[in-house]
């Protein structure tokens, strides 16, 4: 089994001394999605869960609607390939016409303002939080990522209920943890209405679209959000809350949800 992390050789420089240390660091790998035996994409992520991270690109690409939309997935952890076949032929448009490459930073993330995009529904959900239960979710994910712990190098995305978290998962790139939690739910029939999605990342057009897709509420984010993340929100009924650190957060979008 491939592992998320390994340890490096560096050499630590203090004001006194200079020493030699084995330090943990997040790995990086390459994986390549093909669909329907064509070379989709290739996303550069963390090793771990990576049928999780196919499906779930897909289904926010708009490419997959509901997991009877799949035939078959094939792993192939060490080369770092995902093989999805869908019972019935898949039209790409022009977003896939060329081989993309996706870095960890996710300047590429889902495509912006595509026709799956403009066809999301507000998300209507009544579900309400408290200030307090924001701020033992933030206390319970920022300490459940070991990875993040010992690397400081990857991001962590969580859906949860007011009180617990569901379905946890870490990546390199903050577009790819989230793409796993949401793939993990799409494979195993998980409802993400009337839940909520913590990220360590920043909030951005993409995410958030990524999110109205799934119907989810409200969005908690130790990182802040970008001015059209904040418009989209509002414009998909989304409650947006950021910056969740410490004793206090910001909320920039329906604060009608938080009691």
């Amino acid at each position: 089994m491939v592992t998320n992390d390994e340890n490096i050789s560096a050499l630590q420089c203090t004001k006194e001394s200079k020493s030699r240390i084995e330090k943990a660091i997040a790995r990086e790998s390459l994986l390549t999605i093909f669909l329907n035996g064509k070379e989709l994409v290739t996303l550069l992520c963390s090793p771990n869960d990576m049928q999780y991270l196919a499906v779930g690109f897909l289904a926010s690409e708009g490419l997959i609607t509901n997991k009877n939309d799949i035939k078959k997935i094939e792993v192939e952890e060490w080369e770092g390939v995902v093989r999805v076949e869908t019972v019935k032929p898949i039209e790409q448009d022009g977003r896939f016409l060329s081989k993309r490459i996706i870095t960890s930073g996710c300047g590429g993330g889902a495509t912006f303002y595509s026709e799956v995009d403009i066809a999301t529904p507000k998300v209507t959900s009544g579900m309400k939080i408290s200030t307090d239960e924001v701020f033992e979710l933030v206390k319970q994910f920022q300490h459940h990522s070991e990875l993040y712990l010992s690397t400081h190098g990857v991001h962590s995305a969580a859906l949860c209920d007011s009180k617990t978290l569901l379905v946890f998962n870490e990546d390199i790139g903050r577009h790819n943890a989230l793409d796993k939690v949401f793939g993990k739910c799409f494979l195993e029939d998980i409802e993400t209405n009337n839940l909520a999605v913590i990220t360590s990342g920043r909030i951005s057009s993409e995410i958030l679209h990524k999110i109205a897709k799934r119907g989810i509420p409200i969005v908690i984010s130790i990182s802040a959000p970008t001015s059209l993340g904040v418009k989209i929100a509002d414009n998909y009924g989304i409650t947006l809350i950021a910056s969740a650190r410490g004793e206090k957060f910001l909320i920039y979008a329906h604060d009608w949800r938080v009691a």
